[in-house]
């Protein structure tokens, strides 16, 4: 009798502690935020060797220009690094001696590619995701002027900050 009763009341307990068992739930929220971001290079625009008296070269680079995705984006291009450069003439040098040269927006050179100020032109663009890159054309011209005609022959550089506004 004592076996039966010692087992009614384990079984007992059992039941009341199963039957005193509670759960409770929460939640919490995940979050992030995407920052808009743009990133740039660019390749050297090297013109043609230059004869002086032989005609005007052309040339052209890119600029790959990378931003999240749906960014809106400006490309803006400085007057040059080299001593007396202006959008409405670059120059590049070598020593004291400088070349005349341009860059342009379209393969028919009718902008100047600048900062938006004194007449020249920038090129805008949507971001297409960092793993895409917009691709930038610049379009070189350095004229076969008086000036150009007189240059003193050596190897002749300028440095072009690209500036990239989102």
């Amino acid at each position: 009798m004592h076996k039966i009763l010692t087992a009614t009341l384990a079984t007992g307990v059992m039941a009341a502690g199963i039957a005193q068992a509670a759960t409770t739930t929460t939640t919490f929220a995940v979050t992030a935020t995407v920052q808009s971001t743009c990133s740039a290079t660019a390749a050297t625009l090297a013109f043609p060797n230059y004869t002086p008296g032989g005609g005007t070269q052309i040339g052209n680079t890119s600029i790959s220009v990378k931003c999240t995705k749906n960014t809106p984006f400006t490309v803006a291009l400085n007057a040059g690094s080299t001593t007396g450069d202006a959008f409405a003439q670059r120059l590049m040098g070598s020593g004291a001696n400088t070349l005349q040269y341009n860059l342009y927006t379209t393969a028919a050179l009718a902008t100047i590619f600048g900062d938006g100020t004194a007449g020249t032109g920038t090129i805008g663009g949507t971001g297409l995701g960092v793993a895409t890159a917009n691709t930038v054309q610049v379009f070189g011209q350095l004229p076969d002027n008086a000036t150009n005609q007189a240059a003193v022959p050596g190897s002749y550089s300028d440095t072009i900050t690209v500036t990239v506004t989102y």
